[in-house]
């Protein structure tokens, strides 16, 4: 027995020696320091969605490369067996917990699609306009139309539509619609539309004070059942690299933090409103911001998200900086299953369309 613990003793030793923390390196310093950074601001990030601190919400953009760099640092000290790595795991781990994964594992979605299922087209048109400078003056009317007939949704959602940029003839297969418009200076800005192949038998407006930003919504029949489409655009937060390289930086934080509590009591509206739906409900849009945001919780609640119940890859719906950014989305009641997700790349405007497809008991 003495023998067996002496034993057992010794190896424990030799598990220590290998992981011991030793002294540092002035290199290795100064990436425990840069550890010790991202690690809080990671940390900080996975608090957000659960406070009203609108001059920390912007951390919650930066999540993705945060979890990048917390998985470098976890190698690094990983391959020089340095006890150090603890606290990248320890943040990943409690990020995925609280925030869930940017990545979904779901393989391809489903094409097979049943008698009892509905399809949603979401799709931010920028007006009809194409996103490139030296084309902005192409109207991009038919090649969207074009795609849409492609993929034959049963229901489109359209973020800054442009009615007058649509023929007659065109989407003659969703006889039903519902809209919300706004009019400034004399010209359409932030129209919303909801598309349907089945019948309306109701539909009403979300105005979000002070903004030409909203929602719509359309109760439509499906199969004998009755269920609500929200068309969600909650207020832009304006980041567009060349604007940004103009402005000073504290008039940019003070117009970030004023566009994230903007949309904190957007989503706050959005989520009394489906609260309140007499029906089963589908959420989709352009949310402009992430699925770490407090915006993103508050209207998700218990809702299912499409692209990761059965979506794959990074969900990008829109780049910036050259980084993909997840910020249109499609949620669903908690009944209902989703049977696909898709994400686009038609690259006409600055978002790309997503469709998913849902089966109603």
């Amino acid at each position: 027995m003495k023998a067996y613990l002496r034993l057992k003793k010794i190896s424990c030793l030799k598990r220590e020696k290998k992981i011991k923390m030793k002294k540092l390196s002035f290199f290795n310093k100064i990436m425990w320091f840069l550890n010790v950074i991202t690690t809080l601001t990671l940390f900080l990030a996975c608090i957000v969605p659960y406070t009203s601190i609108a001059s920390l919400a912007f951390i919650s953009l930066a999540v993705p490369v945060l979890v990048l760099f917390n998985m470098l640092f976890f190698l690094y000290w990983l391959i020089g067996r340095k006890i150090n790595m603890l606290l990248s795991l320890s943040v990943l781990i409690y990020g995925y917990i609280t925030l869930g994964s940017f990545i979904a594992f779901n393989g391809r979605s489903n094409e097979k699609l049943e008698e009892d299922t509905i399809s949603l087209l979401s799709y931010n048109s920028l007006g009809f306009h194409s996103k490139h400078q030296n084309e902005w003056e192409k109207i991009t009317s038919p090649d969207v139309v074009q795609f849409i007939e492609g993929e034959n949704p049963d229901i489109i959602y359209f973020q800054e539509f442009e009615p007058f940029y649509l023929k007659d003839e065109m989407l003659k297969d969703y006889p039903f619609k519902a809209n919300k418009f706004e009019v400034k200076n004399g010209e359409s800005s932030k129209n919303l539309a909801i598309f349907s192949k089945y019948k309306i038998i109701g539909n009403g407006e979300l105005d979000f004070p002070n903004t030409f930003n909203g929602g719509v919504y359309a109760d439509i029949v499906f199969k004998g059942d009755t269920i609500r489409f929200y068309n969600l655009h909650l207020e832009s937060l304006s980041i567009r690299p060349n604007y940004i390289k103009k402005e000073r930086s504290d008039k940019l934080f003070e117009r970030l933090r004023d566009s994230f509590d903007k949309q904190e009591r957007q989503s706050n509206l959005v989520k009394e409103h489906i609260e309140s739906s007499p029906y089963p409900v589908i959420v989709g849009g352009d949310f402009n911001n992430t699925q770490f945001s407090k915006v993103y919780f508050n209207i998700k609640g218990n809702l299912k998200d499409s692209f990761l119940e059965a979506g794959h890859g990074y969900g990008e719906t829109i780049k910036f900086w050259k980084f993909p950014f997840r910020i249109d989305m499609i949620l669903t009641d908690p009944s209902f299953e989703v049977v696909s997700h898709k994400n686009y790349k038609i690259n006409i405007s600055d978002h790309e369309p997503i469709m998913a497809t849902v089966k109603i008991p």
